[in-house]
This record gives structure tokens, C-alpha cells and sequence, in this order.
């Protein structure tokens, strides 16, 4: 895997041994940048699933101030960690080795609100809507924050859950990209 835009362009970043996580396709990667950036100007992201730290390293990359990079896998968190130091990029990360509810209430007990949260759970794991209940009722997203979730294509998920409205799905051979953005009181 490798950075494919942005101040860390090129760099290599390792994957997570085994067969227990499945890392984004940089064509996904590629595509969903595309469609969100394709660079910030600042900004904080959470990925819940970090797998090898693959996207928030590419949000950091493109512009995002911080990133906050979470694996419940021991192996996962220790390759997040390791690609965050070879990098250079520690004071622009927090690593954290929670399941995805505890994450959250760390989060809120930190006071945390993100631009950018990205939801990429184990294919038969996903409770996606349920955690995007809880961002919502502990106030995790910014307003006109987004949410991403990339799950198989064959997922449905309600247009509307609590106070984040569907935007756009997009298709990848077997993924899918559903991009919902917060819902602000006009």
C-alpha cells in the first residue's frame, strides 16, 4: 500500500499481517478522496477501524490537521503505530486500541467533534447505522461533518440516520461507498 496524494505522496505504508483485516483498495482510497477533497484545509478525522492506519494517514497526508486512528486488533494497533512513527506524523495522530463503543465514549469524554468520520468495520461485523446513532447522540460530527462508511455492495442502510442524510453511494467491484453528511438547521 502507498500514499497516493498529498505531502506523504508515494510513501509506502505496511500492512497488517494475517488475514483479519482487508485493507482499502487504493482505487477506493483514490476515488473517495476524490469525491471529499481531494485536499483540506485542517480539519480532524477519526477512523474507527484503522486497519494499518491507511486512511487517516492519507487524510493527514492531503491537509487534515489530526487524525485519531483506532484498531481494537493488538497486531493492527502495533502497525498503526509503527507507519504513523516511520512517517513522521505522531504529533499529528492518536492511536488508540478500543472497541468501536468505547472509542466513541472516549471521544465525548475528550469533547471531541470530528469533520470526518470513516466506518470501515469487518464485512460481517457491521453495525454501521448503530454507530452512527451514537456519533450523533454524543455529538461526535461537526456539523456539515461527514461520515463514510465502506461496507459490501450488497448493504443497504437507511437514507436518513438520526441527523445524517445520505449523500452519494458509489460501487467498487465488491465495496461500497455510502457518504453521509450531517444535516444542518437552516
Amino acid at each position: 500500500m502507498r500514499v497516493v496524494a498529498g505531502t506523504l505522496r508515494s510513501r509506502k505504508i505496511e500492512a497488517v499481517e494475517g488475514m483479519d483485516t482487508r485493507p482499502t483498495a487504493d482505487k477506493v482510497k483514490e476515488a473517495v478522496f476524490s469525491r471529499i477533497g481531494p485536499y483540506f484545509q485542517g480539519g480532524e478525522m477519526l477512523d474507527v477501524y484503522s486497519g494499518s492506519g491507511n486512511i487517516g494517514i492519507e487524510a493527514i497526508s492531503r491537509g487534515m490537521d489530526h487524525a485519531w486512528l483506532n484498531d481494537m486488533s493488538p497486531a493492527a494497533a502495533k502497525t498503526i503505530k509503527r507507519n504513523v512513527v516511520n512517517l513522521k506524523i505522531e504529533e499529528q495522530t492518536k492511536i488508540t486500541q478500543l472497541s468501536a463503543e468505547a472509542l466513541l465514549k472516549a471521544c465525548a469524554q475528550a469533547n471531541k467533534q470530528f469533520d470526518l468520520i470513516y466506518l470501515d468495520p469487518p464485512y460481517a461485523k457491521q453495525q454501521n447505522e448503530a454507530l452512527i446513532s451514537q456519533i450523533c447522540a454524543l455529538s461526535l460530527i461537526k456539523p456539515d461533518g461527514l461520515i463514510i462508511i465502506e461496507s459490501r455492495k450488497e448493504d443497504e442502510f437507511a437514507e436518513q440516520i438520526s441527523d445524517m442524510q445520505l449523500e452519494k453511494m458509489a460501487y467498487y467491484g465488491i465495496t461500497k461507498i455510502s457518504y453521509y453528511r450531517r444535516e444542518t438547521i437552516k
